[in-house]
Formats: structure tokens, sequence, C-alpha cells
């Protein structure tokens, strides 16, 4: 998760035409990866730590906000690639990750979630190429674990 002053996300087909799916001001970007194992609990979990974790600053400057608080938006992000395991070799092996079969609707969960909770969120495009731009506020980049 990274506070961000604006994110874009790109899917890029494989003729080279590219189309932005999802646009963020001010907010939070998560990349969001699926482990084996995980399920609709986890996903209704990370979704309350993302809005209501205190990562923005108030009026004295310390990190005290929430992206709720402050109004911000949201980018999530599908990457399986989170669950990479380089202890070994050169080639990552991502036998933990979850199947896009179980991943896909998790993440889905996390953004209903969100919405539920008043986010508004925007999101890539699953099982495609995507180009993620953003712009790193602070930087502040947390690794949330539920």
């Amino acid at each position: 998760m990274q506070r961000v002053s604006r994110a874009t996300v790109t899917v890029v087909a494989e003729d080279g035409r590219a189309e932005v799916v999802g646009r963020i001001g001010p907010g939070l970007c998560a990349l969001v990866g699926v482990a084996q194992g995980d399920d609709g609990a986890a996903a209704a979990k990370l979704a309350g730590k993302l809005w209501h974790l205190r990562v923005f600053r108030d009026e004295a400057g310390a990190m005290n906000r929430s992206v709720a608080e402050c109004g911000g938006e949201l980018l999530v992000v599908s990457q399986f690639t989170l669950y990479g395991n380089t202890e070994r070799g050169r080639r990552p092996s991502f036998v933990a990750a979850a199947r896009p079969e179980q991943a896909e609707p998790l993440v889905d969960a996390v953004v209903a979630e969100l919405e539920r909770l008043g986010a508004v969120v925007a999101t890539g495009r699953f099982r495609t190429h995507m180009e993620v731009e953003l712009v790193n506020d602070g930087p502040v980049t947390l690794l949330l674990e539920v």
C-alpha cells in the first residue's frame, strides 16, 4: 500500500493499444496479492484496514488520519507476483499465490467492502498486462498482512 498524490492503471493489449482503466487523485494505491488459503474474512479485514489506517497527516503534521477521514480515493490492483518466493534459484516461485479462480473474487470482495464503507475505488483489470503509474506521497509505503 502506498500513499499517493495520484495513480493510474493502464491495460496494454497484445497489439500495443493502451486503455486507462483506473485513475485516482490523492489517496492509497493498494497492490493486492491473494495467497492460497485466503478467504472472504481476510478480504473484509484488508478493506477495513486500508480504509481506517492512519497514514495521512493531521493539522500537527503527524500521520494520524485515515483515507476515510481525508476523503481520499483508492486504486486497487491485483498483483499475484507479491507472493513470488526468491529464496532459491533465479526464477521466482509463485506456488503460494492463489489460483486466479480463487484470487479474482477475493480482490473483488476487497473492492466491494471498500465501496460499502464509503470509499471511491478505481481498479485494474484482472488477468491483463497492466502498467501502474503513481506519485508516491511522502514516500509512504507499507506492507499490510491480514
